[in-house]
């Protein structure tokens, strides 16, 4: 008596690629599919709000400007958006799920690149809910000009400000693979730098092109930047963004998924 065995070969070849906007949906989606970016976008969302009202109730009516209520908006978007595009990349190393989802899409460099675009439009939308945030709270506001001291280039630098300190947090993300790590680094370091430049005085005097929150004072300043303070700001993007952006990146691409 003999049996015949039959062989069969899935051919995949000519499986079409996951398109990248998918890869970029997902991501955003992933923001809210975990309880710590549920309760980080609502801590972003809440303390915006306490502190446009705040600022509101604390101020005089003249200075209930469009400037000062997305200056205000600026402080817990600063220090909240970077820990959440810390997550969006940890939570697959936290949660064991990278084997999965590097099966699903096997480029790295692809699942990365999804990661950081979902971060940006992540950010980008916070920046149009901050400026709806400090409109509404200037027209109330009772100021007789209440959009003074505002300029078109003022929405780019508050953008520029904000989109550094989330593709900072997923620099970081990707660079330690590891929450707890990633977050520590992002706000004891800036920290340490500024201890130590007291006390080492050739540090302080070049602290404009090695330090991403001195770098980041004259976007500010009234007449503009000048361009050694842009070459400035680009040097410290370079050191503190894209360095560990692509060393992390580097370890990601190296490393075996388990």
């Amino acid at each position: 008596m003999s049996a015949t065995t039959a062989s069969h070969t899935l051919d995949v070849s000519g499986t079409r690629r996951t398109p990248f906007t998918r890869l970029v949906s997902v991501e955003l989606r992933k923001m809210a599919d975990t309880r710590a970016g549920i309760w980080l976008l609502a801590a972003i969302a809440l303390i915006t709000v306490a502190i446009i009202l705040i600022v509101f109730f604390n101020t005089d009516p003249s200075d209930r400007t469009f400037f000062n209520f997305m200056g205000a908006t600026s402080t817990p978007q600063g220090f909240l958006l970077p820990v959440l595009g810390i997550l969006l990349v940890t939570s697959e190393w936290n949660q064991r799920t990278t084997l999965t989802t590097f099966t699903l899409e096997p480029s790295r460099v692809r699942v990365i690149a999804a990661k950081t675009v979902a971060a940006t439009i992540f950010g980008l939308g916070a920046i149009v809910v901050a400026c709806l945030i400090a409109l509404v709270a200037a027209l109330v506001g009772g100021a007789n000009d209440a959009f003074r001291d505002i300029a078109a280039d003022d929405f780019g630098k508050f953008a520029i400000l904000q989109l550094l300190a989330v593709l900072q947090g997923v620099a970081f993300g990707v660079l330690f693979l590891n929450s707890a790590a990633a977050i520590v680094a992002y706000f004891v370091l800036p920290i340490a730098f500024t201890v130590v430049a007291q006390f080492w005085g050739t540090l302080n005097e070049i602290a404009a092109w090695v330090d991403l929150g001195t770098a980041q004072v004259p976007l500010f300043n009234d007449g503009g930047m000048t361009g050694e303070e842009w070459a400035q700001l680009g040097s410290v993007t370079l050191l503190w963004v894209v360095l560990p952006f692509a060393v992390g990146l580097w370890r990601v691409l190296r490393s075996e998924m388990k």
